[in-house]
């Protein structure tokens, strides 16, 4: 850097801020900290002169970022970094240096995305302190150290949506793709709950495709499991979006209906019962369910789906293709 244009107060600025910076490297040098950190790879340390607002830092930290150093101002400042942040994490990062700043922290640590001069991000995990006070014990000096983890933060980014697929794959029912009956009890335990905490109603309708098994003997196996899959699909669609549909077992299906009085949940298990009586299956046969509804009132749970399921037999024996409640 070429000094020559420099003012006397540009120069004399400029020896306050190498005398800071060479107190902490020497500091650092005897006390051998690394700030706590001895792990190899990373990006450096960074240097950050609040009076001054000058940042020095190991120049991995904007080479990693495609940057060269005719790139750079001749002073780097604080803003250089922080405006290149990705807008999601900007202000997490300020608060965290903030609250540092402020006394509200021990250390200033961050995770964050930067850009870089070709316009993409890498992750940047960030960790600094305060070093040096002035008289009157304002911070006027911070020192940290900064790692690309990048890969790392990818990997676990595809970890974590592995695990979201696979939780859904447990919720739902292979065949059918709606709730399988794990996912059902469990959200029936729930509303139960909320039923009871927040004194509402709660209905649980029951259904059961008549004479399933004729389907599968006369059509074969792959034929009734597209008329499970297709009445599934009637169910969910003839249901309310606060409503859980789900495969029970079998050719049972199970529909939790929170916030809902008998009279309600009647309706919408007639109109199910009716769209698949009038569906157009597979080689246009026509397949019928019974079903069976019971309003929540004050039973476990394996005593309200008994009761649902009470109903539901009941109208098998009275003929099947219809709904006791």
């Amino acid at each position: 850097m070429k000094y020559s244009g420099f003012s006397n107060e540009q120069l004399l600025q400029l020896v306050e801020q190498l005398e800071i910076l060479n107190h902490q490297l020497l500091k650092e040098q005897e006390q051998d900290t690394r700030l706590e950190y001895a792990w190899t790879g990373n990006l450096g340390h960074w240097y950050w002169n609040i009076k001054t607002n000058a940042v020095t830092f190991n120049p991995l930290k904007i080479t990693n970022l495609g940057y060269k150093e005719e790139d750079l101002p001749s002073q780097v400042t604080y803003q250089f970094f922080t405006d290149k942040l990705h807008p999601e994490d900007f202000q997490n990062t300020m608060d965290a240096m903030l609250k540092h700043l402020y006394g509200g922290s021990g250390v200033y640590e961050a995770e964050y995305r930067i850009q870089a001069k070709d316009g993409s991000y890498k992750w940047y995990y960030d960790r600094g302190k305060i070093t040096q006070y002035d008289e009157a014990g304002k911070p006027v000096f911070l020192a940290g150290i900064v790692f690309d983890i990048t890969e790392k933060k990818e990997m676990q980014l595809d970890l974590e949506y592995k695990n979201g697929i696979l939780a859904e794959l447990s919720s739902i029912d292979g065949l059918t793709r709606i709730s399988n009956h794990r996912t059902l009890l469990e959200r029936l335990e729930y509303e139960i709950s909320e039923a009871n905490r927040a004194n509402k109603p709660l209905s649980l309708a029951m259904f059961d495709i008549d004479d399933f098994k004729k389907v599968n003997d006369r059509k074969g196996h792959v034929v009734g499991d597209k008329v499970l899959v297709d009445i599934a699909k009637i169910i969910q669609e003839n249901t309310r979006a606060t409503d859980l549909a789900g495969r029970y077992g079998g050719e049972e299906f199970m529909v939790i209906l929170p916030n809902t009085d008998l009279s309600v949940a009647s309706i919408i298990a007639e109109r199910i019962r009716k769209a698949i009586a009038e569906y157009g299956f597979i080689d246009e046969f026509t397949v019928t369910i019974s079903g069976g509804v019971k309003k929540y009132s004050g039973e476990d749970l394996y005593e309200l789906v008994h009761a649902a399921d009470v109903n539901l037999y009941e109208a098998k024996r009275l003929g099947k293709n219809r709904i006791v409640f």
